[in-house]
C-alpha cells in the first residue's frame, strides 16, 4: 500500500491533460463551483460527458471546493484512492481465501501494474479508483455475510445486515461507474470458490437456484444502472452505431486476446488505441479458438481447480460491459479497462504457480523469487509509463509513436501545442488527423479555430461546415462557426448559431456573450444585456461577459452600471487594455477626466499600439487644457493609422490655435 503510493505519488506534479480533464474538471462550471445545492442537484441529473455517476461528479466537487482548480492535489486524490484500494484488495482476498501471501501477492501486482497508470494519473477516471473502492467492500460485506464472523455461522440478523451493507455498497459503486453491472455474476462465482457455498454435483443441484435468487436485489440494480448508462450514452452521441454487430464481436475477441499480452507483457501502452473498423479475418478466427478454447479448458477444470475457472471468469466477465460488443467512443480497447477485471488474472496465476511448486521445495523457492522479481519488473515499467502521462503534449505524442493511425492523438496534440503558441505545429497535427479521418468533427473544428485566430474566417468556414456535417449536434462547433459568421458581417447567420448552441446548452457562456456581442451589433441592447447577464450567471468570473456588458449598458446610457461591470472585468483581469479604455470612456462623459486619462493611460501601458486609446487621452487631454500632450498622442494616432481624418482635423485645430 505504502508503495503504491511512493511509486504513483509523482504523478502529484503533473498537469491536467485536454482529453476529458476539461469536460469533468477544469473547465466544468458546475465542478469548479464546487458543493452548492444546484450543482448536487446536477450531480444526480445530468447525463453530461455520456455518463450517469453522480457520485465521480461529487468526488471531482469536492476536489475543487478543496484545492480549486490545481490539478496535482487532485491527481493526489486519486493516488490515494489507488493506494486504499491495494490494501483493501489485500484485506478482502485474505478475508475470501485465507492465504496471506497469495492475496498479498496478487494485491502488490495490482497495484504496481503499469495498466495501472491511466486510471490512476488521470483524474478524468477517478471513477475508476472510486468504483473500485466501493466494489471491494461488496466484497468485504459479502463475505462476513456468507462466511459469517471468522468463518463460524452468523446470526440471520447479522447476515441480513451484512447482505444489506453489501447491496449498499454495490449501489454506490454504479453511481461511480456503471461497469460494476456485471458484480451479481461474479458474487455467483465466489459462491462456488472461494466461499465454497455450492458444489457442482448432484447433492447441491437445489442449492444453485437458490444462491440466484438472493442475488436479486443485486441482479434488479445492475439491470437499472445499465438501462440508465446506455440511455444517457445514447442520448450523448456516445453510442456508435457506425459498427455492424460482426465487426463488433470480432474487436471483442481480439481485446481479449490483447488485453491478456498486455496483462503479461505490457509494451507499447496508449491512452487510446483507435478502433480499425475491421479486423482481418484470420486474426479474428485466432482470437475465437483461444478465447474459446482457454475458457473450455478451465471450465472442464472447475471441478478440481476452481479457482481457475473463477480466475478467468472474474477477468472475461467483468471486461463485457466495454469489450465493445455495445461501441461506445472510438477507441478498439482502454488500459482503465482493466482495472478491476485484471484481478481475476491474477488470482488465477498466484494460486496455480503455488499448486504447481507446492510439493517441490526448490521450485517453490524459485517461484518466490520470481514473485519478487515480478513485482519489482512492474515498479519499474510504471516508473517508466508514468512520465508519459506529465502534460497532453507527453501523453499524445507517446500515442502518436507507439500507434498507427491515430487521428484523436494528433489533433489534441496540436489542441495542446495551439495553447503553447506553436501555431504552425499544430495546424500540421490537425492536418494528419484529418488526412487519416477526414469526417473527424473535432479536427475539422480545431483547424477551422486555427485559421480563424489568424483572422483568415473565410478559410475557417468551410472547416467549420465539414465538421458540422459530420457532427451537427456539437455545440462548440456551431459556436465557433457563429463566431466566424460574425467576423465576416453575417450577423443574422451568426445569431442563428448561437441560438442552436442554447437551444442544446441553455447554460453555455460562450454562446450567451457571443449572441450577447451580435445583437448589440444590430442596436438590441436590452435583449444584448438579458444574454451578458446569463453567461455571467453560467460562468460568474467571466470578465469578457462583465466587459461587454459594460459596453451594452454604457451604449444604453446606463452609465454608473456600466462602470460596475468594467471594474469587475479588472478586478478578473487587470491587464485588460480595452476594459481600460471603455471605462476612460464612461468616467469622460461623467466629467471625470482625471480618472478618465488614468485609465487611458493603463491601457497604452498594456498595449502602446492602441490608436483609440492614444485618440481618447488626447480628448481628453484637451479638456484638461493640455493640448501639447494631446497634440503627441494625436500624432501617435496617425502614426498608427495615416487615414483617421478625426485625429487630424483635431491636431489641426490645436496647431490653429
Amino acid at each position: 500500500m505504502v508503495a503504491t503510493f511512493l511509486l504513483f505519488a509523482q504523478a502529484g506534479r503533473f498537469d491536467y491533460v485536454n482529453y476529458d480533464d476539461p469536460d469533468y474538471v477544469s473547465a466544468n462550471t458546475h465542478v469548479q463551483g464546487g458543493f452548492t445545492w444546484a450543482n448536487i442537484v446536477w450531480a444526480f441529473t445530468t447525463g453530461h460527458a455520456s455518463n450517469w455517476h453522480p457520485l465521480t461528479w461529487l468526488s471531482h466537487m469536492l476536489d475543487a471546493q478543496l484545492f480549486g482548480n490545481r490539478p496535482g492535489p487532485a491527481h493526489m486524490i486519486s493516488v490515494v484512492w489507488h493506494a486504499i484500494n491495494t490494501g483493501l484488495l489485500f484485506i478482502v482476498l485474505r478475508r475470501m481465501t485465507g492465504a496471506h501471501w497469495l492475496s498479498a501477492l496478487v494485491a502488490a501486482w495490482f497495484g504496481l501494474h503499469p495498466l495501472r497508470v491511466e486510471s490512476v494519473a488521470w483524474i478524468s477516471e477517478r471513477k475508476d479508483v472510486l468504483s473500485m473502492f466501493f466494489f471491494l467492500l461488496t466484497l468485504l460485506a459479502y463475505t462476513r455475510y456468507a462466511k459469517g464472523p471468522d468463518s463460524a455461522p452468523a446470526k440471520p440478523g447479522h447476515k441480513l445486515l451484512w447482505y444489506g451493507f453489501a447491496l449498499f455498497w454495490f449501489a454506490l459503486g454504479l453511481m461511480t461507474k456503471p461497469m460494476l453491472v456485471t458484480v451479481p455474476f461474479l458474487l455467483l462465482l465466489l459462491d462456488y470458490w472461494p466461499l465454497e457455498r455450492f458444489r457442482l454435483d448432484r447433492s447441491d443441484n437445489g442449492l444453485l437456484p437458490k444462491l440466484i435468487l438472493e442475488k436479486f436485489p443485486f441482479f434488479a440494480i445492475a439491470i437499472a444502472s445499465g438501462i440508465i448508462t446506455f440511455q444517457v450514452q445514447k442520448k450523448g452521441g456516445a453510442v456508435s452505431t457506425s459498427l455492424p454487430a460482426p465487426e463488433r464481436l470480432a474487436n471483442a475477441l481480439i481485446s481479449y486476446v490483447r488485453y491478456l499480452f498486455k496483462t503479461f507483457w505490457p509494451e507499447n501502452l496508449s491512452v487510446l488505441y483507435p478502433h480499425p473498423g475491421h479486423w482481418p479475418a484470420w486474426q479474428v478466427a485466432g482470437a475465437g479458438l483461444f478465447v474459446v478454447a482457454i475458457s473450455i479448458m478451465l471450465i472442464l477444470q472447475l471441478r478440481k481447480r476452481r479457482y481457475l475457472g473463477v480466475g478467468w471468469f472474474w477477468f472475461a466477465g467483468m471486461l463485457i460491459p466495454v469489450i465493445g460488443l455495445i461501441q461506445v467512443g472510438i477507441q478498439s480497447m482502454a488500459d482503465r479497462y482493466t482495472y478491476i477485471p485484471c484481478v481475476g488474472l491474477f488470482i488465477l496465476v498466484a494460486w496455480a504457480i503455488e499448486e504447481a511448486v507446492r510439493s517441490w521445495p526448490p521450485a517453490r523457492k524459485a517461484a518466490i523469487v520470481g514473485a519478487i522479481l515480478s513485482v519489482i519488473a512492474c515498479a519499474c515499467l510504471t516508473t517508466h509509463q508514468i512520465q508519459f502521462w506529465h502534460d497532453s503534449e507527453t501523453l499524445f505524442q507517446r500515442a502518436v509513436d507507439v500507434t498507427s493511425d491515430n487521428y484523436l492523438a494528433y489533433n489534441n496534440l496540436g489542441y495542446f501545442l495551439w495553447g503553447k503558441g506553436q501555431r504552425e505545429r499544430a495546424k500540421e497535427n490537425y492536418r494528419k488527423s484529418i488526412a487519416i479521418n477526414p469526417l473527424y468533427a473535432d479536427a475539422l473544428n480545431n483547424l477551422g479555430f486555427a485559421l480563424a485566430g489568424e483572422r483568415k474566417h473565410a478559410e475557417a468556414i468551410p472547416y467549420y461546415e465539414a465538421a458540422l456535417h459530420s457532427n451537427p449536434n456539437q455545440a462548440e462547433i456551431h459556436n465557433n462557426y457563429g463566431n466566424a459568421l460574425s467576423e465576416l458581417g453575417k450577423v443574422d447567420e451568426a445569431i442563428k448559431q448561437y441560438r442552436i448552441v442554447l437551444k442544446e446548452q441553455p447554460d453555455h457562456a460562450d454562446a450567451h456573450n457571443n449572441l450577447g456581442i451580435a445583437l448589440a451589433m444590430q442596436g438590441k441592447l436590452p435583449e444584448a444585456i438579458e444574454h451578458f447577464q446569463a453567461a455571467i450567471r453560467a460562468k460568474p468570473n467571466y470578465a469578457s461577459a462583465h466587459s461587454n456588458l459594460g459596453n451594452a449598458l454604457a451604449a444604453d446610457h446606463k452609465l454608473s452600471q456600466a462602470i460596475i461591470e468594467y471594474q469587475e472585468s479588472l478586478r478578473l483581469n487587470p491587464d485588460d487594455p480595452q476594459a481600460h479604455n471603455n471605462l476612460g470612456n464612461v468616467l469622460l462623459e461623467q466629467g471625470k477626466i482625471k480618472e478618465a486619462i488614468e485609465h487611458y493611460s493603463l491601457a497604452l501601458k498594456l498595449n502602446a499600439d492602441n490608436p483609440e486609446a492614444h485618440f481618447n487621452l488626447a480628448v481628453a487631454l484637451v479638456k484638461l487644457n493640455k493640448r501639447a500632450e494631446a497634440a503627441e498622442h494625436f500624432r501617435e494616432v496617425l502614426r498608427l493609422n495615416p487615414s483617421n481624418a478625426e485625429a487630424r482635423a483635431q491636431l489641426h485645430a490645436l496647431g490653429a490655435q
